[in-house]
C-alpha cells in the first residue's frame, strides 16, 4: 500500500494516499502480507470487533467470486475465487469474529478459509473497483456475530432459526437483523402512501390503492420462482413512516429494495420513471441510522467519529453504485411494456432511498394524473405485464456475473 499509514484508535487504520484520507479497515495486528501472494492478490486486512467484522482483500484485477460455505455447518466460511493465483498457501491471525484465515491455491483459482471465533454470517460480500485515492480493487466480506463463542475447529452443526425473515423482522422490527432462508435473496417491496396518506389523486383512483396492488403482485411474480424472500413494507391500507420503510430493509439485511409509485403532473404528461439517490441525499443519511448503528458505532473508529463518517460514506457509495445498475436494468426492461418519461434515470433527495448499505431504486410506475397512465395502472392486465418486466430485472440483477456486489 502507498502511503504513510496512521493509526486511529485499537481497531482502525487511516492511510494518506494520493494526497486524500480513505479509511482501509485495518485491524491493529491483523494485517497480513505475505511473499507467497502473487498473481492477483496484494493483500489481506481485518478490521471490526465482536458484533461485526470486515476482511478485505486487496487485488490487482477485478475478480468474480462464489461463496461455497457460509459456516454454519462448520464455523469456517469459505469465499472462492477463480481464476486468482497464490504461490502457496499463506494464512494469518484473526479478530472481532474470526479466529483466524488461510488462502490457498485450488482448482486454477484462489480460496479463502475463514476460521470464526463466534457464531456469525456473511453479512455481505461486494467488489469496490479504483477510486478515492486507491489504485487496486478490494473485495470486502462483512462477518455479523449472530451467537456465542465455539471451540476451535467445533465441526458440529449449528442450530439454525426456524422462522422465516418476514417472521423475524415483524417480531423484532428494533432489535436485529433476520436470518434468512439458505441461497434465497430477501428483497423488501414498499408499497408507497398509505392510510391517512393518499399519495397522488387521478380522476378514479388513489395512488396508494395501485402501488399496493402492484407490490401484491410482484411479490407473488417473485415468490413463485422460489429464489427470494419478499417482504413488503404494508400489506394493506395503513401509513409507515419513511424511516420506517428504510429501517424495515436495513433489519431484514434485504439485498434490494424498491419503492413503487404513482407521479403527478399535468394531464398531458405520461410515463414511468425509476431514481436512485442523489449526491445532495448522501448527506441526510443520519436521519435513518439509529446512534448504535454498526456503521456510525464509535468503538469501530477509536472514537474517531470523522473516520466513521469516511467508513459510512464509502459504504454508501457502493451501495449508491449498485442501485445505479440496479436502475438502468429496470428501465431497459420496463420500457417495453409501459411508456417512459424522456429521461427515465433520475436522481432524488428521497428518504427512502437513504439506506446505505441496500441497494435502492424509487419507480415512478405512471403519473396518476395522466387518463393513459391511470388506465393502466388499473389494468389487471397491464400491471401483470409491469410487474413481469420489474422481475425480469430482478432476476437479472442477480443472475449476472456479480463482480460489484453479492451475498
Amino acid at each position: 500500500m502507498r502511503g504513510v499509514a496512521s493509526k486511529v484508535g485499537k481497531r482502525w487504520t487511516a492511510a494518506l494516499i494520493a494526497g486524500g484520507l480513505i479509511v482501509v479497515a485495518l485491524g491493529a495486528g491483523a494485517f497480513a502480507q505475505a511473499s507467497g501472494m502473487a498473481a492477483g492478490i496484494l493483500k489481506v486486512r481485518l478490521g471490526g470487533d465482536t458484533a461485526e467484522t470486515r476482511l478485505v482483500i486487496d487485488l490487482d484485477r477485478s475478480v468474480s467470486a462464489k461463496l461455497i460455505s457460509d459456516g454454519a455447518l462448520d464455523n469456517t466460511v469459505v469465499v472462492a475465487f477463480p481464476k486468482v493465483g497464490v504461490a502457496s498457501d499463506i494464512k494469518g491471525a484473526g479478530q472481532g469474529v474470526v479466529r483466524r484465515w488461510t488462502m490457498q491455491s485450488q482448482n486454477g483459482g484462489a480460496r479463502i478459509n475463514i476460521e470464526l471465533a463466534q457464531q456469525a454470517r456473511v453479512a455481505r460480500r461486494f467488489l469496490l473497483p479504483p477510486g478515492d485515492g486507491v489504485d487496486h480493487y478490494r473485495y470486502v466480506i462483512d462477518l455479523r456475530a449472530t451467537g456465542g463463542a465455539v471451540a476451535p475447529r467445533e465441526t458440529a452443526a449449528l442450530s439454525t432459526r426456524s422462522l422465516q425473515v418476514e417472521q423475524a423482522v415483524r417480531r423484532a422490527p428494533t432489535v436485529i437483523r433476520a436470518d434468512r432462508p439458505s441461497g434465497r435473496k430477501v428483497i423488501v417491496i414498499d408499497a408507497g402512501h398509505g392510510g391517512h396518506d393518499p399519495g397522488a389523486i387521478g380522476q378514479n383512483v388513489h395512488e396508494k390503492v395501485v402501488t399496493l396492488a402492484t407490490a401484491k403482485a410482484l411479490k407473488a411474480r417473485l415468490e413463485k420462482t422460489g429464489r427470494y424472500t419478499v417482504i413488503l413494507t404494508r400489506d394493506t391500507d395503513r401509513y409507515v413512516t419513511l424511516e420506517g420503510r428504510v429501517q424495515i430493509a436495513r433489519r431484514a439485511d434485504a439485498d434490494l429494495f424498491i419503492s413503487l409509485h404513482a407521479d403527478a403532473g399535468p394531464e398531458s404528461v405520461n410515463g414511468a420513471s425509476v431514481y436512485t439517490l442523489s449526491e445532495k441525499g448522501e448527506g441526510r443519511v443520519g436521519k435513518v441510522l439509529a446512534k448504535d448503528d454498526w456503521l456510525m458505532n464509535a468503538s469501530l473508529t477509536g472514537g474517531d467519529r470523522g473516520v466513521g463518517q469516511i467508513l459510512l460514506d464509502l459504504s454508501q457509495r457502493a451501495t449508491k453504485n449498485r442501485s445505479a445498475v440496479f436502475a438502468e436494468m429496470l428501465v431497459s426492461e420496463i420500457s417495453d411494456v409501459t411508456p417512459m418519461l424522456r429521461r427515465s434515470h433520475r436522481d432524488g433527495n428521497l428518504i427512502v432511498l437513504l439506506a446505505p448499505d441496500v441497494p435502492a431504486v424509487l419507480l415512478e410506475m405512471g403519473f396518476i394524473t395522466s387518463a393513459s397512465d391511470e388506465a393502466r395502472l388499473t389494468s389487471a392486465t397491464s400491471r401483470a405485464r409491469l410487474v413481469g418486466s420489474i422481475g425480469d430485472a430482478i432476476d437479472r440483477w442477480f443472475s449476472r456475473d456479480m463482480k460489484i456486489a453479492s451475498r
